[in-house]
């Protein structure tokens, strides 16, 4: 069987998870980015980063190619969300069952073990390349590098290389390629709260902290050194809270006063990082087909998301689980065979998920501060405690399985339907805990049934 050489384009997680699991394959593999070894640079020491939230499907890929210890000590685990108010109380919501947790995690370090163990493995990493355009009738790829442009035969491409993908690019000047973006009208800047002067977390380290205030909110995620990266999350523009119109130091301290009280005494350096880090654009990707000859788009490249479900790094790995359970079952050989029956299988759980992420910004940023919400969150925890196999909340679907998101997606519209009308009852605020559920449980096997 003949062993071609895989030219890997992007060096970040999923690029650098996709060679792992291909050089255990015994394929001879190289990766190019664009961007310097990050090794050298520094360049995720901060600024731009939301923090990593894995769950199940990216601990399932990195369990499969024994990396899983390796990660658990650059985790924390993360039981729930904890909702600050605008007056400094808080709540919590469980993410699941107990013991059930998503895990925060920074990209530097991560990345930077991925990367290591790839090069260990014999993948040849080469950085500052940029490709610059892909000709697919001869497999061939143009990269301009630090010793000027060349050209490189390149018999089988996966482009990982993010939502502003070249290979991409290169994909779209062909006949008949469907593609979409969407910028929200939202951007994000990272923010730091500190360790406390005593070098403890100055919060609950095992929750997802939110402030949720209806147009906009402010998250934030625990990491190893005590500390927490907060993302702020504002519209751009055209709103009385927005990026355009905090343009000083006592704009910010107005906003951060009113609106995330508990939040801003303990950033004592929000004002030099809210001035010195970018504001960044949220962007929504859908394109399709992911195949031209040997060359295949995964990740962002593909179907880059939103972040408001936490599932783009682990959507990304569980397609590298993917493609690589294709590999072992059709052969190296059969690239067009693998290649087709990845993006069939890929495309419709790619575009639930998408769809899963827009809409849990509005839950995230508006409803969960909703008492009414919290309310459901309990009838739906009681429903899957009663029955467990015919009621799992749609958050449990795609955080804590592998059960494909066009499924969940499917299965959470019928159960939001159901839930819908339970919770128009306008006696539930004071009926809920004396539910008739097994009624429940009917309406929803009727609804499956029409």
């Amino acid at each position: 069987m003949k062993k071609e050489e895989i030219t890997i384009l992007g060096a970040g997680l999923i690029g650098s998870l996709m060679s792992i699991y291909l050089r255990k394959q015994g394929l001879p593999v190289k990766i190019y980015d664009k961007r310097p070894d990050m090794r050298k640079s520094k360049r995720y020491e901060g600024g731009r980063s939301i923090n990593m939230a894995l769950s199940y499907r990216g601990w399932k890929s990195l369990e499969e190619v024994g990396l899983k210890d390796r990660v658990l000590p650059l985790a924390i685990p993360m039981y729930g969300r904890r909702v600050h108010d605008e007056h400094g109380g808080t709540s919590f919501i469980p993410y699941g069952k107990e013991g059930q947790a998503i895990y925060s995690i920074s990209r530097g370090k991560f990345n930077q073990l991925l990367v290591e163990e790839a090069e260990n493995l014999g993948v040849e990493m080469i950085f500052d390349h940029r490709c610059e355009e892909v000709d697919f009738r001869d497999q061939t790829i143009h990269f301009a590098g630090p010793q000027g442009n060349f050209k490189k035969e390149a018999p089988v491409i996966i482009g990982a290389d993010g939502a502003y993908s070249s290979l991409r690019m290169s994909m779209q000047k062909q006949v008949r390629f469907n593609y979409r973006q969407e910028y929200i009208s939202h951007g994000y800047k990272e923010l730091t709260i500190p360790a406390t002067a005593d070098g403890e977390f100055a919060m609950d380290p095992h929750a997802l902290h939110i402030w949720p205030r209806g147009k906009f909110m402010l998250i934030a995620l625990p990491n190893p050194d005590k500390s927490f990266t907060c993302t702020l999350f504002l519209p751009f523009e055209g709103s009385k809270i927005c990026f355009d119109k905090i343009n000083d130091a006592g704009d910010l301290r107005s906003v951060f006063k009113a609106f995330f009280p508990d939040a801003y005494e303990l950033m004592p350096d929000l004002k030099e990082e809210y001035f010195k880090n970018p504001t960044a654009a949220l962007i929504n990707v859908e394109c399709y087909p992911w195949v031209q000859g040997h060359s295949l788009l995964i990740g962002d490249a593909s179907h880059a998301m939103v972040p408001f479900y936490g599932q783009g790094m682990n959507c990304g790995f569980e397609d590298c689980r993917v493609l690589n359970g294709l590999i072992n079952k059709y052969g190296h050989n059969s690239w067009d065979l693998v290649f087709e029956k990845f993006q069939k299988t890929r495309k419709p759980d790619t575009d639930a998920i998408c769809q899963l992420a827009m809409e849990n910004f509005i839950e995230m940023r508006d409803t969960v501060s909703d008492p009414k919400f919290l309310i459901r969150k309990k009838i739906e925890t009681k429903l899957n405690e009663l029955y467990p196999k015919d009621w799992v909340p749609l958050y449990s679907m795609v955080t804590f399985s592998d059960m494909s998101y066009s499924e969940a997606y499917a299965q959470g519209q019928l159960q939001d339907s159901i839930m819908r009308q339970v919770m128009a009852d306008p006696l539930i605020t004071e009926n809920w805990n004396r539910l008739d559920y097994e009624e429940i449980i009917n309406k929803m096997e009727t609804a499956k049934a029409v």
